[in-house]
């Protein structure tokens, strides 16, 4: 059985959790760059490594948020492709999944 509860906290930490690494990742790429070509170069490469980890983390946040709001609705733990009841064991490790195990699996497939 769900905690519900317990799976909002979890969300609502990992949001916050997010949330102060995005700030932090904004604040790298927003900082003042080398004028010496190769320092750019690499700060460049740098830069580009932080900006997929801004854009997987505003994923992330997307997903965390579809799952407050199927909590607000009372439809956490629903798959909301096929209505089954999504496995406890699949929301204590991904507690974000809008997805039972058959429907992600045959998304991934």
């Amino acid at each position: 059985m769900i905690n519900i509860e317990t799976q909002k906290a979890a969300l609502l930490a990992r949001l916050s959790e997010l949330d102060s690494r995005l700030h932090a990742i904004e604040a790298e790429l927003d900082a003042p760059h080398s004028k010496d070509w190769e320092e750019m170069a690499v700060e460049r490469e740098g830069d580009e490594v932080l900006e997929q980890l801004g854009q997987s983390g505003q994923d992330e946040i997307l997903r965390i948020r579809a799952a407050l709001q199927r909590i607000r609705d009372g439809e956490y733990g629903i798959c909301v492709r096929c209505g089954d009841d999504i496995a406890p064991e699949r929301l204590n490790i991904l507690p974000d999944a809008p997805l039972c195990n058959a429907c992600a699996t045959a998304v991934a497939g």
